[in-house]
């Protein structure tokens, strides 16, 4: 079976150096998460195999292209409009429309239509109509996951996305995703510092001291 992310490898530094020689595959139906403290380069990471931000060095190879940074602005940016799903920190919601308008963008970018089953998972069916600056924090990150995944990604990579829920919905939240990739032959790359999500991952990485370390669930 090919790997949907096959990163060989990565290198990347800013002032310091974060990590070198990282190497990860994951393949479809597969939750993955990685773990470390703050500033051991977590999001960098993600970015780097996300198409967002070029690697100091090494490749990767997603959704069947060898080397992503080979492609062109426009395919990268095709790639990210109708395979990849990315959870930012910060939900990135457009603040001037509605919850529903916000999703019919992700709906018309991709040409997939509104699950109206996920926002009743995600408890926001009641606030869609409402414009975002009303919501409270827990909800948008819910709306930002439910707009993730109306795109229906292939693959989907998520910087601490739960960290504006309390416990309990968070882990609803996340047994939705799971959900959403053992049913769609998708794949999951989180960031988390919560140890109770990451054991519910199929494998967890441990981000330390440059180096990205397989941990025992």
């Amino acid at each position: 079976m090919n790997p949907l992310l096959n990163a060989k490898g990565l290198s990347h530094s800013f002032e310091t150096t974060l990590y070198t020689d990282i190497n990860l595959c994951i393949y479809e139906g597969e939750s993955v998460a990685i773990m470390g403290v703050s500033g051991s380069g977590k999001s960098t990471l993600l970015n780097n195999l996300s198409t967002l931000l070029p690697p100091k060095s090494g490749q990767v190879g997603l959704l069947g292209n060898d080397d992503i940074y080979a492609l062109s602005a426009k395919e990268q940016l095709l790639l990210r409009r109708l395979h990849i799903g990315i959870v930012f920190q910060a939900h990135y919601l457009f603040r001037g429309f509605s919850g529903i308008e916000n999703l019919k963008v992700a709906s018309i970018l991709s040409n997939e239509p509104i699950d109206k089953n996920l926002l009743e998972s995600f408890n926001i069916a009641h606030v869609i109509n409402q414009p975002i600056g009303q919501l409270s924090g827990g909800q948008q990150q819910r709306l930002s996951i439910a707009r993730v995944l109306t795109k229906n990604p292939k693959i989907i990579f998520a910087d601490e996305p739960t960290g504006n829920l309390d416990k309990q919905t968070a882990m609803y939240v996340m047994e939705v995703l799971f959900a959403y990739v053992r049913a769609h032959k998708a794949a999951l790359l989180l960031a988390t510092h919560d140890k109770d999500i990451a054991s519910s991952c199929d494998r967890i990485y441990h981000l330390y001291d440059r180096a990205l370390y397989e941990i025992q669930a």
